[in-house]
């Protein structure tokens, strides 16, 4: 069963700011990878954040990262932002999980 997508207003506003070939690249990584397996971690496609409760997830498209929940039946892009915005983002809007230890969030998002 396909996942629904849904855009938080700051995502969908952030994609329409990409470059074209850009945002086509992201919308096309996001239909291919969350669509169905959005928690399937990869080496460097798909990140589990550790420590957090929001963002669960990071997704990465070249110098973009897609951070995103994962429910029953829907993933939820909260943010897509450039690489070197990646870890103010998290400081300002990730959510620690109450089991987690000191450390930076989601650890490291190179």
């Amino acid at each position: 069963m396909p996942f629904d997508i849904i855009l938080a207003p700051g995502a969908s506003a952030a994609v329409k700011g990409l470059a074209v070939p850009v945002r086509t690249g992201v919308t096309d990584a996001i239909k291919q990878h969350l669509t169905h397996e959005p928690k399937k971690v990869s080496k460097s496609r798909i990140k589990r954040l550790r420590g957090l409760s929001q963002p669960q997830y990071r997704l990465r498209v070249g110098d973009i990262r897609v951070f995103y929940d994962v429910t029953e039946a829907q993933v939820e892009v909260l943010a897509i932002v450039t690489k070197a915005e990646a870890d103010a983002w998290l400081k300002e809007y990730g959510t620690r999980a109450p089991d987690a230890e000191g450390g930076g969030p989601g650890g490291d998002e190179g």
